[in-house]
């Protein structure tokens, strides 16, 4: 059955069993765009501030000990997921999040009034606006609510997943620390390094993103509550956004704070976009290394085949035996992803107009995807790549007396010009360098041992 409930815009059907009312009902008619509901983790924040909302609001005395009570219990029960189906608007909505708000306010509204024996969608004893949303507007819960399901994931599922990368890269760098091999700089041969020196740099790499990533949370955590429709506070108790904003920072063990100036942080988006460019620095980061993983594993027999990378799977369905470096070609997909959702970000945060930025949900929606994929991918790419990649020695040493590389140390003993000769004549012959010295004369066995020695030049 679809019973009839009314808002302020009229009468609207709703399913029987639906928790969400009229105005949820006229969001889902009115955004049929892509099928992508609001994330979880933004709808889980947006509970808890319903939930802080009305602890603050019941110890102001504006909300009734018995409506704050079973308010307490639905907004409890949402933040745990119990209402998992009852958000169905999509993603392009609104700009700014009203929809998902009055989503959250009727759910919560309609639950409690089931918990103190009422009509579900009677509106009453509790109402979605006058008690849910009381000291709110979307304009400063929806930005609030990006603000706290960002931070809290970064916190628990990015950074750890970082670190986890950080350290194998680093345990591989300890492991390979002895292992010389060619150097190589535009795609050229280059003078020798150790593979271990190879893969500290992609250690700092990631530790630096993370030091990135960390540097934007003191902006992430500033929250915009209590700035109502502009940012001005209207119909707000001047005691409401301090108190709410307390009892968020105590419950999540995350030192969330007012912000600093609402009128930046409801009209613009500046420390999402910053937050959101930070994962696409390492993003990019993360897409050098697994490039340079593929490359280091070419082959395996004719290409660089100076590692291998652990066999997951067939590579081909028409070429037996290949193997194909399917972990890595993963990470770059996501890197390329989220590199692009940074446009996203960027010009969305453009659109802050006036007093709003208009955006809010798709900003909301491209940031979580991204703190997600981020987050898997790295955690993948440690366990199922970087932990099992194995050096082959043989073919690190082969390629580095192969190279002209050696060339460059007998420059201080033979000068420029002669060694570039030399280089060039180890190249038409296809002799190696220690052949070529060895031949015309230009060193003795004790000095060739020393100034053509690959260990020595790293």
């Amino acid at each position: 059955t679809m019973p009839k409930v009314k808002d302020s815009m009229g009468t609207m059907e709703v399913p029987d069993d639906a928790y969400y009312g009229a105005s949820t009902a006229r969001a889902i008619l009115n955004f049929p765009i892509s099928g992508y509901t609001m994330p979880a983790s933004i709808l889980k924040a947006l509970a808890h501030i319903k939930l802080a909302a009305a602890k603050t609001n019941r110890d102001l005395g504006l909300l009734p000990d018995d409506l704050f009570l079973a308010v307490e219990q639905a907004a409890r029960e949402g933040y745990d997921g119990r209402f998992e189906d009852q958000f169905p608007v999509d993603v392009y909505q609104t700009g700014s999040g009203t929809s998902t708000n009055m989503n959250m306010n009727e759910v919560i509204a309609a639950r409690a009034n089931e918990i103190l024996g009422s009509d579900r969608h009677g509106r009453h004893p509790v109402h979605p606006n006058d008690h849910v949303n009381m000291g709110q507007s979307s304009n400063d819960v929806i930005p609030s609510s990006i603000h706290i399901a960002a931070r809290l994931a970064a916190g628990v599922d990015l950074l750890p997943s970082m670190e986890e990368l950080a350290d194998s890269l680093e345990k591989k760098s300890k492991k390979f620390a002895d292992i010389v091999k060619v150097g190589r700089t535009h795609m050229q041969d280059a003078v020798p390094v150790t593979l271990g020196q190879e893969f500290s740099g992609y250690s700092a790499q990631v530790r630096d993103g993370i030091g990135f990533i960390r540097s934007t949370f003191p902006a992430l955590e500033q929250l915009p509550l209590g700035g109502t429709a502009v940012g001005t506070g209207l119909n707000t108790h001047p005691g409401f956004a301090k108190d709410t904003v307390k009892l968020i920072a105590a419950e999540t063990g995350t030192e969330f704070t007012l912000a600093g100036n609402r009128f930046a942080y409801m009209g613009g988006k500046d420390a999402l976009t910053a937050f959101h460019k930070a994962m696409t620095s390492y993003a990019s980061s993360l897409y050098k290394i697994t490039s340079d993983i593929r490359f280091l594993a070419s082959g395996p027999y004719t290409g660089i085949g100076e590692i291998n990378v652990p066999s997951l799977q067939p590579g081909s369905s028409i070429m037996p035996g290949k193997v194909n470096p399917v972990v890595p070609e993963s990470v770059l997909q996501v890197a390329v992803r989220v590199i692009g959702n940074d446009t996203t970000i960027t010009m969305a945060n453009s659109s802050g107009n006036l007093e709003l930025n208009v955006m809010m949900p798709l900003m909301g929606h491209v940031i979580m995807e991204s703190l997600a994929l981020l987050a898997n991918s790295t955690l993948n790419l440690a366990e199922k790549c970087v932990d099992r990649i194995t050096a082959n020695e043989d073919r690190c040493s082969e390629l580095v007396e192969k190279s002209l590389a050696l060339v460059t140390p007998l420059v201080r003993k033979i000068g420029y010009d002669k060694a570039s000769d030399l280089a060039k004549e180890a190249r038409r012959t296809g002799k190696t360098v220690r052949e070529l010295v060895r031949e015309k004369g230009l060193l003795d066995e004790d000095e060739i041992d020393d100034v053509l020695n690959p260990v020595g030049m790293v």
